[in-house]
């Protein structure tokens, strides 16, 4: 009897594990969770962090200066496949998240963590390596602005907040 009490509480126990995992998958499969807005973190089990200074992820804009309402592009490039993205505007001053996204490709979404379309994520599993996005800046002055995003390039291995180079609010003393 004890046997089978304990086979049985294995079973329903390797039943509640795989279904677990089998849901952390299916989950994050269609984008990050809001979790993840304020440190841009995804919440995979057992995922490594590689350092943010890579050498075949960036993100850049042609815009260096911008005014409050403009568009600005921004182009996500990179040299190998990736899975899943977070992408956000933030102040150098003070690390808010700013701005909406206008334009978003194709796999991808747009996520709400503060204001309406603040973020964008990943919308399914295909594989990306070159993304364009515009941005439009709030009508108010809000100072300069760096993108960031984070990678995952595989359910075990991803890269969080690579930044942008400044783009710096026109006009500003």
């Amino acid at each position: 009897m004890e046997d089978g009490r304990r086979a049985h509480i294995s079973v329903v126990g390797w039943a509640f594990t795989t279904l677990c995992l089998v849901s952390c998958v299916a989950a994050f499969s269609h984008g990050a969770s809001l979790s993840a807005c304020t440190d841009m973190m995804p919440r995979h089990l057992r995922v490594q962090l590689h350092s943010p200074s890579n050498n075949y992820i960036t993100v850049h804009t042609n815009m260096s200066f911008y005014s409050p309402g403009n568009k600005v592009p921004v182009t996500v490039r990179s040299t190998r496949d990736f899975m899943g993205f977070l992408l956000q505007a933030r102040k150098v001053s003070n690390d808010e998240i700013a701005g909406t996204f206008i334009f978003i490709p194709p796999g991808s979404k747009l996520l709400t963590c503060f204001e309406d379309g603040d973020t964008v994520t990943h919308s399914d599993k295909s594989l990306k390596r070159n993304l364009s996005f515009v941005w439009k800046a709030p009508d108010q002055p809000i100072g300069d602005i760096k993108f960031f995003i984070s990678v995952v390039q595989s359910y075990f291995v991803y890269w969080a907040k690579i930044e942008s180079a400044v783009v710096a609010q026109q006009g500003q003393n």
